[in-house]
């Protein structure tokens, strides 16, 4: 029946479902299910070649206790903002952290991450990221450290010198940017090769190939990401055209 938590049985039917290469859509089908239950589902267990029937029921059953634990005791706890499902929030942001470790992420970095772009202000302080999240100081500050060193946040002071740690479209921009760059430099490393094994040789010719594709792939991303800040990114009221 639609709507409420899987049962176990459920799980157990995703996990055949997926082992017979369905669709998310088509094994939703079958349940009964929005498809966003069933992708949401299978990302925060693993994804499809880890999912585990097993594995997922027992990880829900965690959760649910460890939210009656912390549920507040004050029935007049204010509700979250614009009128959101507390635990629907909980949920997406779990896929949203599982999305970013599958992306090559630590699970902590990744929280931290899923954290910051679901606030609406989209910036945290260390002692509002730990408490959010329910984990130390010194596990957030390790996190925000390779985030900015990866160019996935930035760091800045607040009205009070309280270190804030943002993200927003600027950062996504310069990360992507960095990216290019990191592919290019690939690229630069595949090209030195071509004169180490010798021109003309088999393997040097994988590698100019290799250079070929990484220089297009590259160009294309930085080429890709400029024209969406332009476009996408412009502050409203503002045009290219100088004073009538």
């Amino acid at each position: 029946m639609p709507g409420g938590r899987l049962t176990q049985q459920e799980r157990q039917q995703i996990a055949l479902g997926l082992a017979d290469g369905l669709a998310y859509a088509e094994i939703a089908r079958r349940l009964d299910r929005p498809t966003s239950t069933v992708t949401r589902e299978v990302m925060r267990n693993g994804g499809p070649t880890a999912y585990r029937a097993d594995l997922a029921h027992r990880a829900a059953e965690r959760r649910a206790h460890r939210r009656r634990k912390a549920a507040p005791r004050n029935p007049g706890t204010p509700p979250q903002a614009h009128g959101r499902d507390a635990e629907a929030v909980r949920e997406y942001e779990e896929t949203f952290t599982t999305v970013f470790m599958q992306s090559g992420l630590p699970k902590m970095t990744a929280r931290v991450l899923a954290g910051l772009y679901t606030t609406d202000s989209g910036s945290l302080t260390a002692s509002e990221l730990a408490g959010h999240l329910q984990v130390s100081p010194a596990s957030v500050s390790k996190a925000v450290t390779f985030l900015e060193s990866q160019g996935l946040i930035r760091r800045e002071r607040d009205e009070r010198r309280r270190e804030r740690y943002v993200v927003d479209d600027d950062v996504m921009y310069q990360s992507t940017m960095a990216s290019a760059r990191s592919t290019a430099h690939l690229g630069e490393i595949a090209r030195q090769g071509v004169g180490v094994l010798g021109p003309g040789t088999p393997a040097a010719a994988r590698l100019e190939n290799i250079a070929r594709f990484v220089d297009f792939v590259s160009e294309s991303i930085a080429r890709a990401a400029d024209q969406a800040r332009e476009i996408l990114h412009t502050k409203p009221g503002t045009t290219s055209d100088g004073p009538a």
